[in-house]
């Protein structure tokens, strides 16, 4: 009998036993789905009594550096030590932001998007060198912006910009204001894009080339020397004429746009010598969009793009 009431009694123990350790794991897995539902988007982080940051609790950002207390941080974003973010800027989920970066304020970073990561350049030797950026610019996914290849240089991307995805600025470029760099196209090292260009899709601009402000490239073209500003490149160092809808859109005059006209035919569809037609057209013409235009011609190192010999439809 003995025996038989030890036996129910020690049932009985692990029976509660039993029912004890499921609530407790019934209370653990309530308690973590509370939570995943509460962080699912953004946590709130007490900093301190007047500084909130909305950073996901997935990121990884090191302890130096340095983000404004506006700034909202993604899920599984990397911020390395260096790195410096103004006012209201948004990083998205998946972005890795590295290099001796500073950044403005109010830029977006969408989903993938590698910011400062090491050059892409044999030269480099794995130095803290680095990028600056304005404010006001969107990044969208998986753009690249790589840093300098020494530390007496640096990558430097102006303010309003719009680099639309995959598209890639190498190490050392300078891109001015308002440029929009469209889908997949490419910028070499060194390249420099003059404020409110137009990079199309799939544009390559090679190493050290220059493209000047209002100039635009159609889609998939090319170059390897420089692009006069207010012109439209098409296939490889070709072009065809002025980007007339963006002057207009700049506030360009009729009377300016006819000067520039002028000026384009003079010095690419006049028939002579690119070196005489400039001398020449620096007597005749002086206003500043003249300027602008021939003294990117001159001070040009590796040649310019020469004309289709066509007359483009856009062309007034």
């Amino acid at each position: 009998m003995n025996t038989q009431r030890n036996k129910e009694s020690s049932r009985c123990g692990l029976i509660i036993l039993i029912v004890i350790l499921v609530l407790i794991l019934e209370f653990y897995f309530f308690r973590m789905r509370m939570r995943t539902s509460q962080n699912s988007v953004f946590i709130r982080t007490q900093v301190c009594s007047s500084v909130v940051k909305m950073i996901h609790p997935t990121a990884i950002i090191r302890p130096q550096a340095k983000l404004h207390s506006s700034v909202r941080v993604g899920a599984y974003a990397v911020i390395d030590a260096d790195v410096e973010l103004g006012a209201d800027c948004i990083v998205g989920p998946h972005v890795y932001l590295t290099g001796v970066t500073k950044i403005g304020s109010g830029n977006n970073f969408h989903a993938g998007a590698v910011i400062g990561d090491a050059p892409q350049d044999l030269k480099y030797k794995d130095e803290p060198t680095r990028v600056r950026i304005g404010d006001h610019n969107v990044f969208r996914e998986h753009v690249t912006v790589h840093r300098a290849t020494k530390t007496d240089g640096e990558t430097v991307i102006g303010s309003n910009n719009f680099l639309m995805a995959n598209a890639h600025v190498a190490h050392n470029c300078a891109v001015g204001d308002h440029v929009i760099i469209a889908n997949g196209a490419l910028l070499g090292g060194h390249a420099v894009v003059q404020d409110r260009a137009f990079i199309s899709g799939n544009c390559l601009v090679h190493q050290f080339t220059r493209v000047g402000t209002l100039a635009i490239m159609q889609g998939g073209s090319a170059i390897s020397k420089d692009l006069p500003p207010f012109c439209v490149a098409l296939r490889d160092n070709e072009i065809c004429g002025l980007n007339v809808i963006g002057l207009r859109r700049a506030g360009f005059s009729a009377e300016q746009r006819l000067e520039l006209k002028k000026i384009y035919h003079a010095l690419f569809r006049g028939g002579k010598n690119l070196r005489t037609a400039l001398a020449e057209a620096q007597k005749n013409f002086t206003s500043p969009a003249a300027k602008t235009v021939l003294e990117f011609v001159a001070s040009a190192k590796r040649g310019v793009c020469a004309d289709m010999g066509k007359i483009s439809n856009g062309e007034e």
